[in-house]
């Protein structure tokens, strides 16, 4: 987690900077499940090509007898394993759109991703070889927009009593003198204690 996720959780920001260190120690050598999946998908791809083939190459040694059927038999499964290797690849393009997809709608804040992924029009979402989608900003905020309740919204801490981390010089519960604040310190407090009138 990265140190303003916990700032938000309510702890001080010395203790998030410290969970924030101790965060990144623990996750060195974490692969994403991503990318994960997309290397898995690619390993099991490339096993089944090489037993593909293994076979061809078996179905041409019992049939190196007559040179002219086998020059034929090399042509058509050149163009198979050129067909495969352009369905592999056009796997591998869509497998790794999605992946992009699932993390922009998390990153997104969506709450169903299913769901929201079913309001956007994906055949207009492309990914750039720099790993970022292009076409999802002008959508993800259209349905957002029209669908908030499919989405997480941030919520601010409005605690009272007793908070960890605070320094104190406030108790709950005191009357405070709004006069001598500043505009912003007066928006800030408002924001902060909307029950005070």
């Amino acid at each position: 987690m990265k140190k303003e996720e916990f700032i938000t959780l309510g702890i001080s920001e010395e203790l998030a900077a410290k969970a924030e260190k101790a965060s990144q120690e623990e996750l060195k050598g974490y692969v994403e499940k991503p990318k994960h999946d997309e290397v898995v998908e690619e390993n099991k791809t490339l096993r089944m090509s090489v037993s593909d083939r293994d076979k061809q190459l078996e179905t041409l040694k019992a049939s190196a007898g007559d040179n002219e059927e086998l020059k034929k038999q090399i042509e058509v499964m050149k163009q198979q394993n050129a067909d495969q290797e352009k369905a592999h690849k056009a796997e591998l393009t869509q497998l790794r759109l999605d992946n992009a997809i699932e993390a922009a709608l998390t990153a997104a804040g969506a709450r169903n991703g299913k769901a929201v992924k079913a309001l956007i029009d994906t055949s207009k979402v492309k990914l750039g070889e720099d790993g970022k989608l292009t076409g999802w900003d002008e959508q993800i905020k259209a349905v957002q927009k029209s669908d908030a309740y499919l989405f997480n919204t941030p919520q601010k801490n409005n605690f009272r009593g007793f908070q960890p981390g605070a320094s104190g010089d406030t108790k709950p519960d005191t009357k405070v003198d709004m006069s001598k604040m500043t505009y912003e310190e007066l928006a800030a407090y408002m924001e902060s204690n909307p029950e005070v009138k």
